[in-house]
């Protein structure tokens, strides 16, 4: 796995401040392992405040702002959780259509946890099966996807996990279809 994203740059989309801290550390680490470029990418420039739970935790450095990058610059994206993350991602138009467009462009997605609520705003999961936190099933369901309750669940490039429990199935599977590429089911839910 060491050299298997080699040359790879994947955005870690987040709020300003909400992010669960492991769910972002966690598959950072992993996409660097495999020799791939992770990037912070958030609504405002400086740093965000990730969280444990509803405790503060560390702050991280953002690398780019999303008004100032497309997904034309990256291979991949990642949607870590936390309650207040993407629940205030998916008020910001521009943090939407960025995510919207890893889809159109057929690019691999990993989303964990409470970070399908941005997905379903974006549009991009009627008819795909996927998990998350399970407070989100209904929304998800209601959004026209097959929620389920598992560890990981792929569907042709776009990787979905419950909670910090799961992050290590969800980072080997999402090192594993970041790596293969583009997928062209991609676009069939964009």
């Amino acid at each position: 796995m060491a050299n298997t994203l080699s040359g790879k740059r994947v955005a870690f989309v987040v709020a300003p401040e909400g992010t669960e801290q492991v769910e972002l550390t966690e598959p950072w680490k992993a996409v660097q392992d495999a020799g791939g470029q992770p990037e912070l990418v958030s609504t405002s420039p400086g740093s965000i405040q990730a969280f444990n739970h509803l405790d503060k935790a560390d702050t991280f450095p953002v690398d780019k702002v999303v008004t100032d990058v497309s997904p034309d610059d990256f291979d991949a994206l990642v949607l870590p959780g936390g309650v207040a993350n993407p629940d205030f991602l998916r008020t910001v138009p521009d943090a939407v259509r960025f995510v919207r467009g890893f889809f159109s462009q057929q690019k691999p997605v990993a989303a964990i946890c409470h970070a399908p609520w941005t997905l379903i705003e974006a549009d991009v999961v009627r008819g795909r099966r996927m998990t998350s936190w399970p407070s989100l099933q209904t929304d998800l369901r209601n959004a026209g996807a097959e929620w389920v309750d598992e560890e990981v669940v792929t569907d042709s490039g776009f990787v979905t996990s419950r909670k910090p429990d799961d992050l290590p199935a969800f980072c080997r599977k999402l090192v594993e279809e970041f790596a293969e590429g583009k997928h062209r089911a991609q676009a069939k839910s964009a």
